[in-house]
């Protein structure tokens, strides 16, 4: 989760005003893939570890994420439902979406799909580095 923290700080400052979230793909201990929050109506963190996956086999990945995927289509499509049509194993969320159109929702996907979803990896920091992008009246 280090690194998908790290990852979300590069999308500072171009993604405002949504929030810097990072996204790393690992398979078998390996980081395969990485991403981060894109400027608006650009990829978010997901869709861009996804599209940046080498070619070949793409079983077995686990998804790092600092922030609950995002279950609805606004701008960019759902990440949860892409993260599940790519076949994602298991994701680990450091801190569920307190955006009213996602809370819960994302990981809801994810579960129900079957993915192994845990929530709370590296909560701590990423609570701080998304704090001013979460709340009301944030960036």
């Amino acid at each position: 989760m280090s690194l998908a923290l790290a990852e979300g700080r590069r999308a500072l400052p171009a993604c405002l005003p949504n929030p810097p979230v990072g996204c790393v793909l690992v398979r078998e201990g390996r980081v395969v893939s990485r991403g981060h929050t894109q400027a608006p109506g650009q990829h978010h963190a997901e869709a861009m570890a996804l599209a940046q996956l080498p070619s070949g086999s793409q079983q077995g990945l686990t998804a790092y994420v600092t922030l609950e995927p995002c279950s609805f289509h606004g701008r960019t499509p759902s990440c949860a439902h892409a993260l599940v049509r790519q076949g994602i194993e298991r994701v680990f969320i450091a801190i569920l979406d307190p955006d009213p159109r996602n809370a819960g929702a994302g990981a809801r996907i994810l579960v129900d799909a079957g993915i192994e979803v845990i929530i709370g990896t590296g909560s701590e920091e990423a609570e701080r580095d998304l704090r001013g992008y979460l709340l009301p009246g944030g960036a």
